[in-house]
């Protein structure tokens, strides 16, 4: 099982931690394993809140910033994962995740967990959203969200 995550950080107000991307590239292997995914790529790019608030904006027509954004390259078809943009994207190529990181840090504050733990969360959050889970229902919700625990709980990013 060879899973990928590609980062980026393009935002300068807080410092990612050290220990951050090796935690987010298990919990990326650990979703792959519970999904059942023999392989994918991920991009993740942090960002500040001004620049997730124009992409927030631009995809999704939601004037304000968020905490994650995704992009899917693939869509659930039948159950199984079909690439949606395939001149674009490798095969494996699962699609993007933006983080905003001020936002997840203010987020870790008031939930008082550790900053690690809420940007844990989002990754998660939103490796789940290109693997084709949502939350447009409860029931969908409910499902999405005792994954994401999960996920967290099988990397120890418990709150």
């Amino acid at each position: 099982m060879e899973v990928l995550l590609e980062w980026s950080n393009e935002q300068e107000q807080l410092e990612i931690p050290e220990t951050l991307i090796p935690k987010l590239e298990e919990l990326l292997r650990i979703t792959a394993e519970v999904e059942g995914l023999e392989a994918g790529e991920v991009a993740l790019t942090f960002v500040d809140d001004e620049r997730i608030h124009e992409l927030n904006n631009e995809y999704r027509g939601i004037d304000r910033p968020t905490d994650v954004l995704s992009f899917a390259m693939m869509e659930q078809l039948d159950g199984e994962l079909e690439i949606i943009f395939e001149e674009e994207a490798p095969s494996d190529m699962l699609g993007d995740i933006i983080i905003s990181v001020p936002r997840a840090q203010a987020q870790s504050e008031e939930y008082g967990h550790s900053f690690e733990r809420e940007l844990g969360f989002l990754f998660v959050h939103g490796v789940l959203h290109l693997l084709g889970y949502d939350h447009e229902s409860e029931e969908e919700e409910k499902a999405m969200f005792a994954r994401q625990e999960q996920i967290l709980e099988k990397a120890g990013l418990t709150r």
